[in-house]
């Protein structure tokens, strides 16, 4: 729980000093809220999908060598499963670029 809490911490400061660089600070150079919010909404979309599409593909990748030990002719029928588990991550990516531009 510690280092979750660290992470989110971590993920908040970076937030806020890329909001600061970035100009979306108001003339006396306090940060908007909205500005932070937008970073760290990103940085949320693309870390959770990530870890979650590693999961997904160790949980596949997993399941697919043990079919393939008993059976080489599934391999084929693998691959395609594990394409998709790793499409969550770029989902999360596209989203992050969409909460970043838009």
């Amino acid at each position: 729980m510690k280092k979750f809490v660290l992470i989110l911490l971590i993920m908040l400061v970076s937030a806020a000093v890329f909001a600061q660089e970035n100009g979306s600070a108001e003339e006396n150079s306090e940060l908007t809220y909205a500005g932070v919010l937008k970073y760290f909404a990103a940085a949320l979309a693309v870390g959770i999908s990530c870890i979650a599409g590693g999961h997904a593909v160790a949980k596949i990748g997993t399941a697919a060598m043990g079919a393939m030990s008993e059976n080489a002719d599934l391999s084929g029928k693998a691959i395609p499963y594990a394409g998709l588990a790793e499409g969550i991550c770029l989902w999360g990516f596209l989203i992050g670029l969409l909460i970043l531009f838009l």
